[in-house]
Protein backbone atom coordinates (compact mmCIF):
# COMPACT_ATOMS: atom_id res chain seq x y z
CA UNK A 1 0.00 0.00 0.00
CA UNK A 2 1.24 3.21 -1.04
CA UNK A 3 1.51 6.68 1.65
CA UNK A 4 -1.19 8.70 0.06
CA UNK A 5 -1.06 11.84 2.14
CA UNK A 6 2.92 11.98 0.90
CA UNK A 7 1.91 11.38 -2.61
CA UNK A 8 -0.58 13.86 -2.86
CA UNK A 9 1.10 16.42 -1.50
CA UNK A 10 4.69 15.92 -3.59
CA UNK A 11 2.38 15.97 -7.07
CA UNK A 12 0.13 18.81 -5.48
CA UNK A 13 3.49 20.77 -4.78
CA UNK A 14 5.13 19.74 -8.38
CA UNK A 15 1.68 21.15 -9.81
CA UNK A 16 1.86 24.53 -7.74
CA UNK A 17 5.51 25.18 -7.65
CA UNK A 18 6.73 23.92 -10.92
CA UNK A 19 3.67 23.52 -13.89
CA UNK A 20 3.73 19.84 -13.83
CA UNK A 21 0.21 18.07 -15.03
CA UNK A 22 -1.04 15.84 -12.14
CA UNK A 23 -1.01 13.15 -14.93
CA UNK A 24 2.96 13.76 -15.49
CA UNK A 25 3.52 13.20 -11.94
CA UNK A 26 0.90 10.35 -11.60
CA UNK A 27 2.93 8.56 -14.71
CA UNK A 28 5.94 9.09 -13.65
CA UNK A 29 5.51 7.28 -9.84
CA UNK A 30 3.73 4.44 -11.86
CA UNK A 31 6.90 3.84 -14.47
CA UNK A 32 8.87 4.20 -11.46
CA UNK A 33 7.13 1.56 -9.53
CA UNK A 34 6.78 -0.87 -12.46
CA UNK A 35 11.29 -0.33 -12.99
CA UNK A 36 11.58 -0.88 -9.48
CA UNK A 37 9.42 -4.40 -9.62
CA UNK A 38 11.03 -6.05 -12.48
CA UNK A 39 14.55 -5.15 -11.27
CA UNK A 40 13.32 -7.50 -8.12
CA UNK A 41 10.96 -9.57 -9.71
CA UNK A 42 11.04 -9.33 -13.40
CA UNK A 43 12.17 -11.96 -16.13
CA UNK A 44 14.34 -10.76 -19.52
CA UNK A 45 12.17 -9.47 -21.69
CA UNK A 46 9.38 -9.03 -19.63
CA UNK A 47 7.46 -5.75 -20.35
CA UNK A 48 6.05 -4.61 -17.44
CA UNK A 49 3.35 -1.94 -16.31
CA UNK A 50 1.97 -0.46 -12.68
CA UNK A 51 -0.97 0.87 -12.31
CA UNK A 52 -1.82 3.39 -9.33
CA UNK A 53 -4.79 3.75 -7.84
CA UNK A 54 -4.69 7.26 -5.93
CA UNK A 55 -7.87 6.68 -3.93
CA UNK A 56 -6.76 3.24 -2.51
CA UNK A 57 -3.33 3.26 -2.80
CA UNK A 58 -3.17 0.57 -4.35
CA UNK A 59 -0.45 -0.75 -7.38
CA UNK A 60 -1.25 -3.17 -9.49
CA UNK A 61 1.22 -4.96 -11.70
CA UNK A 62 0.51 -6.02 -15.53
CA UNK A 63 2.81 -7.98 -18.09
CA UNK A 64 2.34 -6.90 -21.54
CA UNK A 65 2.57 -9.54 -24.21
CA UNK A 66 2.62 -8.72 -27.99
CA UNK A 67 0.49 -11.27 -30.38
CA UNK A 68 2.79 -12.71 -32.79
CA UNK A 69 1.95 -14.93 -35.75
CA UNK A 70 3.99 -17.87 -35.14
CA UNK A 71 5.17 -18.83 -39.39
CA UNK A 72 6.65 -14.94 -38.75
CA UNK A 73 8.57 -15.62 -35.51
CA UNK A 74 12.26 -17.54 -35.17
CA UNK A 75 11.30 -20.15 -32.36
CA UNK A 76 13.55 -23.02 -31.02
CA UNK A 77 16.79 -24.00 -32.60
CA UNK A 78 17.20 -19.98 -33.88
CA UNK A 79 16.35 -18.55 -30.68
CA UNK A 80 19.12 -17.81 -27.94
CA UNK A 81 20.14 -20.46 -25.64
CA UNK A 82 20.11 -20.01 -21.91
CA UNK A 83 23.07 -22.65 -21.35
CA UNK A 84 25.33 -21.43 -24.81
CA UNK A 85 26.78 -18.28 -23.55
CA UNK A 86 29.17 -17.81 -26.68
CA UNK A 87 25.98 -18.02 -28.72
CA UNK A 88 24.38 -15.02 -26.67
CA UNK A 89 27.51 -12.95 -26.89
CA UNK A 90 27.80 -13.77 -30.19
CA UNK A 91 24.11 -12.85 -31.51
CA UNK A 92 24.13 -10.14 -29.26
CA UNK A 93 21.51 -11.96 -26.71
CA UNK A 94 23.72 -10.91 -24.01
CA UNK A 95 22.34 -7.73 -23.64
CA UNK A 96 18.70 -8.38 -25.15
CA UNK A 97 15.88 -7.03 -22.61
CA UNK A 98 12.95 -7.27 -25.39
CA UNK A 99 12.37 -8.12 -28.51
CA UNK A 100 15.33 -9.25 -30.51
CA UNK A 101 15.28 -8.00 -34.32
CA UNK A 102 17.14 -8.47 -36.86
CA UNK A 103 17.17 -7.33 -40.69
CA UNK A 104 17.77 -10.06 -43.15
CA UNK A 105 20.58 -8.37 -45.58
CA UNK A 106 19.51 -10.33 -48.42
CA UNK A 107 15.33 -9.40 -48.62
CA UNK A 108 15.76 -6.33 -46.27
CA UNK A 109 12.55 -7.95 -43.93
CA UNK A 110 12.88 -8.02 -40.38
CA UNK A 111 13.81 -11.26 -38.69
CA UNK A 112 11.98 -10.94 -34.94
CA UNK A 113 12.97 -13.97 -32.62
CA UNK A 114 10.36 -15.24 -30.27
CA UNK A 115 10.52 -15.10 -26.42
CA UNK A 116 7.63 -16.05 -24.34
CA UNK A 117 8.10 -13.51 -21.97
CA UNK A 118 7.36 -10.85 -24.61
CA UNK A 119 5.23 -12.81 -27.18
CA UNK A 120 1.99 -14.84 -27.30
CA UNK A 121 1.47 -16.58 -30.34
CA UNK A 122 -2.31 -16.02 -32.28
CA UNK A 123 -3.60 -19.60 -31.47
CA UNK A 124 -3.19 -18.92 -27.94
CA UNK A 125 -4.03 -15.25 -27.47
CA UNK A 126 -7.51 -16.10 -29.13
CA UNK A 127 -8.03 -18.75 -26.38
CA UNK A 128 -7.90 -15.82 -23.91
CA UNK A 129 -9.71 -13.25 -26.08
CA UNK A 130 -11.38 -14.41 -29.22
CA UNK A 131 -11.11 -11.45 -31.00
CA UNK A 132 -7.42 -10.94 -30.56
CA UNK A 133 -5.37 -10.23 -33.71
CA UNK A 134 -2.11 -10.14 -34.59
CA UNK A 135 -0.22 -7.07 -33.21
CA UNK A 136 -2.44 -6.82 -30.52
CA UNK A 137 -1.27 -6.44 -26.72
CA UNK A 138 -2.70 -8.73 -24.07
CA UNK A 139 -2.45 -7.69 -20.34
CA UNK A 140 -1.83 -10.49 -17.45
CA UNK A 141 -1.53 -9.25 -13.87
CA UNK A 142 1.34 -10.12 -11.54
CA UNK A 143 1.93 -11.11 -8.44
CA UNK A 144 1.23 -8.15 -6.07
CA UNK A 145 4.59 -7.06 -4.13
CA UNK A 146 5.27 -4.70 -1.76
CA UNK A 147 9.15 -5.29 -0.65
CA UNK A 148 10.94 -3.89 -3.65
CA UNK A 149 14.43 -3.71 -1.70
CA UNK A 150 17.02 -1.35 -1.65
CA UNK A 151 18.54 -1.36 -4.88
CA UNK A 152 14.76 -1.21 -7.32
CA UNK A 153 14.07 1.11 -4.59
CA UNK A 154 17.06 3.41 -5.65
CA UNK A 155 16.08 2.90 -9.45
CA UNK A 156 12.37 3.87 -8.39
CA UNK A 157 13.94 7.19 -6.81
CA UNK A 158 16.01 7.49 -9.85
CA UNK A 159 13.10 7.59 -12.63
CA UNK A 160 10.81 9.74 -10.87
CA UNK A 161 13.88 12.23 -10.77
CA UNK A 162 13.82 11.75 -14.40
CA UNK A 163 10.24 11.93 -15.20
CA UNK A 164 9.72 15.20 -13.12
CA UNK A 165 12.82 17.05 -15.15
CA UNK A 166 11.35 15.75 -18.48
CA UNK A 167 7.95 16.93 -17.60
CA UNK A 168 9.46 20.46 -15.96
CA UNK A 169 10.94 20.85 -19.38
CA UNK A 170 8.08 20.22 -21.20
CA UNK A 171 5.97 22.84 -19.03
CA UNK A 172 8.65 24.71 -19.18
CA UNK A 173 9.24 24.78 -23.03
CA UNK A 174 5.26 25.14 -23.58
CA UNK A 175 5.25 28.44 -21.13
CA UNK A 176 8.00 29.98 -22.90
CA UNK A 177 7.57 28.89 -25.87
CA UNK A 178 4.33 31.22 -25.72
CA UNK A 179 6.39 34.00 -24.66
CA UNK A 180 8.91 33.89 -27.69
CA UNK A 181 9.16 37.41 -29.68
CA UNK A 182 7.80 39.12 -26.03
CA UNK A 183 9.28 41.10 -22.84
CA UNK A 184 10.20 39.09 -20.29
CA UNK A 185 11.11 40.10 -16.74
CA UNK A 186 13.49 38.55 -13.99
CA UNK A 187 16.54 38.91 -11.54
CA UNK A 188 20.49 38.72 -12.59
CA UNK A 189 22.06 36.17 -11.02
CA UNK A 190 25.77 36.20 -11.91
CA UNK A 191 28.17 37.46 -14.86
CA UNK A 192 30.32 34.82 -16.46
CA UNK A 193 33.04 35.86 -19.43
CA UNK A 194 30.44 38.61 -20.05
CA UNK A 195 27.35 36.98 -20.60
CA UNK A 196 24.57 37.48 -18.03
CA UNK A 197 22.43 35.12 -16.28
CA UNK A 198 18.76 35.80 -15.11
CA UNK A 199 16.77 33.97 -13.09
CA UNK A 200 13.47 33.71 -14.14
CA UNK A 201 12.21 31.20 -11.47
CA UNK A 202 11.66 28.19 -13.52
CA UNK A 203 14.32 28.53 -16.33
CA UNK A 204 17.22 30.72 -16.67
CA UNK A 205 17.46 33.21 -19.11
CA UNK A 206 21.25 34.47 -21.03
CA UNK A 207 21.75 37.55 -21.95
CA UNK A 208 24.56 37.59 -24.24
CA UNK A 209 27.81 40.04 -24.44
CA UNK A 210 26.66 41.52 -28.14
CA UNK A 211 22.78 41.50 -27.40
CA UNK A 212 23.54 43.71 -24.71
CA UNK A 213 23.37 47.98 -24.25
CA UNK A 214 26.83 48.70 -24.98
CA UNK A 215 27.80 50.84 -21.23
CA UNK A 216 25.05 49.17 -19.32
CA UNK A 217 25.95 47.41 -15.45
CA UNK A 218 23.52 44.41 -14.58
CA UNK A 219 24.29 43.76 -10.97
CA UNK A 220 23.24 40.49 -8.75
CA UNK A 221 19.68 40.33 -7.55
CA UNK A 222 18.61 43.19 -10.26
CA UNK A 223 15.61 43.54 -12.14
CA UNK A 224 16.15 43.73 -15.59
CA UNK A 225 13.71 43.21 -18.65
CA UNK A 226 14.93 41.82 -22.00
CA UNK A 227 13.29 40.04 -25.85
CA UNK A 228 13.35 36.67 -25.57
CA UNK A 229 14.37 35.95 -29.06
CA UNK A 230 14.89 32.36 -28.60
CA UNK A 231 13.99 29.09 -26.31
CA UNK A 232 16.28 26.46 -26.63
CA UNK A 233 16.03 22.79 -25.54
CA UNK A 234 19.66 21.48 -24.61
CA UNK A 235 20.75 18.14 -22.75
CA UNK A 236 21.02 20.69 -19.33
CA UNK A 237 17.42 21.99 -20.36
CA UNK A 238 15.36 24.73 -21.77
CA UNK A 239 18.05 28.03 -21.73
CA UNK A 240 16.07 31.48 -22.84
CA UNK A 241 18.09 33.86 -25.03
CA UNK A 242 17.29 37.36 -24.49
CA UNK A 243 18.26 40.86 -26.21
CA UNK A 244 17.91 44.30 -24.89
CA UNK A 245 20.30 45.40 -28.58
CA UNK A 246 17.75 43.89 -30.91
CA UNK A 247 14.96 46.47 -32.70
CA UNK A 248 11.83 44.48 -31.48
CA UNK A 249 12.96 45.28 -27.87
CA UNK A 250 12.08 48.38 -28.83
CA UNK A 251 9.18 48.02 -30.40
CA UNK A 252 7.67 45.88 -27.97
CA UNK A 253 8.54 48.50 -25.10
CA UNK A 254 6.39 51.02 -27.13
CA UNK A 255 3.57 48.73 -27.50
CA UNK A 256 3.63 48.36 -23.27
CA UNK A 257 2.97 52.26 -23.54
CA UNK A 258 0.87 52.72 -26.78
CA UNK A 259 -2.77 51.18 -26.82
CA UNK A 260 -2.95 52.36 -30.29
CA UNK A 261 0.40 49.99 -31.32
CA UNK A 262 -0.64 46.98 -29.01
CA UNK A 263 -4.38 46.80 -30.70
CA UNK A 264 -2.91 47.09 -34.41
CA UNK A 265 -4.05 50.98 -34.97
CA UNK A 266 -0.61 52.31 -35.52
CA UNK A 267 2.29 49.89 -36.74
CA UNK A 268 5.69 50.14 -36.98
CA UNK A 269 7.18 49.85 -40.17
CA UNK A 270 10.76 50.32 -40.02
CA UNK A 271 13.02 50.17 -37.10
CA UNK A 272 16.81 51.43 -37.50
CA UNK A 273 19.09 50.81 -33.92
CA UNK A 274 22.29 51.63 -32.46
CA UNK A 275 21.74 50.05 -28.86
CA UNK A 276 22.43 52.91 -25.86
CA UNK A 277 22.84 55.90 -28.61
CA UNK A 278 20.18 56.57 -31.58
CA UNK A 279 17.62 54.93 -32.87
CA UNK A 280 15.16 55.86 -36.18
CA UNK A 281 11.37 54.37 -36.09
CA UNK A 282 8.84 54.86 -38.99
CA UNK A 283 5.30 54.54 -38.09
CA UNK A 284 2.23 54.66 -39.55
CA UNK A 285 -1.80 54.59 -38.78
CA UNK A 286 -4.71 52.58 -40.51
CA UNK A 287 -7.11 55.30 -39.04
CA UNK A 288 -7.29 58.89 -40.09
CA UNK A 289 -8.28 59.84 -36.82
CA UNK A 290 -5.09 58.72 -35.30
CA UNK A 291 -1.54 60.61 -35.12
CA UNK A 292 1.20 57.50 -35.66
CA UNK A 293 3.87 59.73 -34.24
CA UNK A 294 1.70 61.62 -31.91
CA UNK A 295 0.57 58.13 -30.36
CA UNK A 296 3.97 56.75 -29.81
CA UNK A 297 5.21 60.28 -28.34
CA UNK A 298 2.50 60.42 -25.78
CA UNK A 299 1.26 63.30 -24.08
CA UNK A 300 3.91 65.76 -22.74
CA UNK A 301 6.52 63.10 -24.39
CA UNK A 302 5.35 60.27 -21.39
CA UNK A 303 5.42 57.46 -23.61
CA UNK A 304 9.09 57.74 -25.40
CA UNK A 305 10.29 59.23 -22.04
CA UNK A 306 9.48 56.16 -20.33
CA UNK A 307 10.93 54.35 -23.26
CA UNK A 308 14.62 56.07 -23.50
CA UNK A 309 14.48 55.87 -19.40
CA UNK A 310 14.54 51.92 -20.37
CA UNK A 311 17.02 52.30 -22.92
CA UNK A 312 19.86 54.05 -20.15
CA UNK A 313 18.64 57.52 -22.29
CA UNK A 314 18.91 56.46 -25.69
CA UNK A 315 17.96 59.08 -28.44
CA UNK A 316 14.40 58.20 -30.68
CA UNK A 317 13.85 59.79 -33.45
CA UNK A 318 10.31 59.52 -34.62
CA UNK A 319 8.75 59.84 -38.11
CA UNK A 320 5.85 58.90 -40.06
CA UNK A 321 6.47 56.20 -43.11
CA UNK A 322 5.44 57.38 -46.43
CA UNK A 323 5.19 54.94 -49.45
CA UNK A 324 7.19 57.77 -51.69
CA UNK A 325 10.88 57.15 -51.45
CA UNK A 326 11.44 60.54 -51.75
CA UNK A 327 9.65 61.76 -48.64
CA UNK A 328 10.67 58.87 -46.46
CA UNK A 329 14.35 59.65 -47.01
CA UNK A 330 13.46 63.25 -46.51
CA UNK A 331 12.19 62.47 -43.04
CA UNK A 332 14.23 59.80 -42.19
CA UNK A 333 17.27 62.24 -42.67
CA UNK A 334 15.45 64.59 -39.42
CA UNK A 335 16.51 66.41 -37.74
CA UNK A 336 18.10 67.58 -40.65
CA UNK A 337 16.22 69.13 -43.51
CA UNK A 338 16.55 68.60 -46.99
CA UNK A 339 16.78 70.48 -50.22
CA UNK A 340 16.38 68.11 -52.60
CA UNK A 341 16.14 64.13 -52.93
CA UNK A 342 16.92 62.64 -56.40
CA UNK A 343 16.79 58.39 -56.49
CA UNK A 344 18.72 55.63 -58.71
CA UNK A 345 15.79 52.86 -58.40
CA UNK A 346 18.23 50.59 -60.38
CA UNK A 347 20.83 50.67 -58.04
CA UNK A 348 18.63 51.82 -55.32
CA UNK A 349 20.93 54.80 -53.84
CA UNK A 350 19.56 58.41 -53.35
CA UNK A 351 21.16 61.48 -53.21
CA UNK A 352 20.42 64.26 -50.86
CA UNK A 353 21.17 67.75 -51.31
CA UNK A 354 21.53 70.10 -48.25
CA UNK A 355 22.54 73.11 -46.94
CA UNK A 356 25.99 73.61 -46.22
CA UNK A 357 25.35 74.53 -42.44
CA UNK A 358 23.24 70.98 -42.89
CA UNK A 359 26.13 68.94 -43.85
CA UNK A 360 27.64 67.93 -40.58
CA UNK A 361 23.61 67.68 -38.82
CA UNK A 362 22.45 65.30 -41.97
CA UNK A 363 25.55 62.90 -41.53
CA UNK A 364 25.94 63.26 -37.87
CA UNK A 365 28.16 62.45 -35.69
CA UNK A 366 30.21 59.83 -36.79
CA UNK A 367 28.03 59.21 -39.79
CA UNK A 368 25.49 57.98 -37.58
CA UNK A 369 22.43 59.79 -38.43
CA UNK A 370 22.97 59.16 -42.30
CA UNK A 371 23.92 55.88 -41.49
CA UNK A 372 20.72 54.75 -39.37
CA UNK A 373 18.60 57.01 -42.19
CA UNK A 374 19.70 54.49 -44.51
CA UNK A 375 19.29 51.45 -42.62
CA UNK A 376 15.54 52.38 -42.12
CA UNK A 377 14.46 53.20 -45.52
CA UNK A 378 16.75 50.70 -47.13
CA UNK A 379 18.25 53.08 -49.63
CA UNK A 380 22.02 54.11 -50.35
CA UNK A 381 22.33 57.70 -49.44
CA UNK A 382 25.01 60.16 -50.44
CA UNK A 383 25.11 63.74 -49.01
CA UNK A 384 25.72 66.89 -51.31
CA UNK A 385 26.19 70.47 -49.95
CA UNK A 386 24.86 73.13 -51.23
CA UNK A 387 26.09 76.41 -50.35
CA UNK A 388 23.63 79.15 -49.69
CA UNK A 389 20.04 77.86 -50.49
CA UNK A 390 18.72 77.12 -46.81
CA UNK A 391 16.23 78.83 -45.88
CA UNK A 392 14.67 77.81 -42.05
CA UNK A 393 11.39 77.42 -41.56
CA UNK A 394 9.56 79.48 -39.70
CA UNK A 395 8.30 78.80 -36.42
CA UNK A 396 4.76 79.19 -35.13
CA UNK A 397 6.02 82.31 -33.02
CA UNK A 398 6.95 83.75 -35.96
CA UNK A 399 3.95 83.58 -37.99
CA UNK A 400 1.84 84.55 -35.32
CA UNK A 401 3.87 87.74 -34.90
CA UNK A 402 4.24 88.31 -38.96
CA UNK A 403 0.24 87.66 -38.53
CA UNK A 404 -0.11 90.81 -36.68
Amino acid sequence: MLDLKVINSVIEQMEAERGIPREKMLEAIEMSLATAYKKEYGKKGQIIKAKVDLNSGKAEFLQVKLVVDKDAVLIKEEAPKEDNKDYKRERGFDKFDGEKIEINEETGEKIVYYNPEHHIFIEDAKKIKKDSKIGDELIFPLEEKSDFGRIAAQTAKQVIIQKIREAEKVSVFNEYGEKEGKIITGTVQRTERGNVFVDMGKATAVLPFEEQIPGEKYNPGERIRGYLYKVEETPKGIFLRLSRSHPKFLEELFKTEAPELNDGTVEIKAIAREAGSRSKIAVVSKSDHIDPVGSLVGQRGVRVSTVMSELGGEKIDLMEWSADPKKFIEDALSPAQALSVSINETEKKATVEVAAEQQSLAIGKGGQNVRLAAKLTGWKIDIIAVEGEFVEEPTTEDKEEKSK
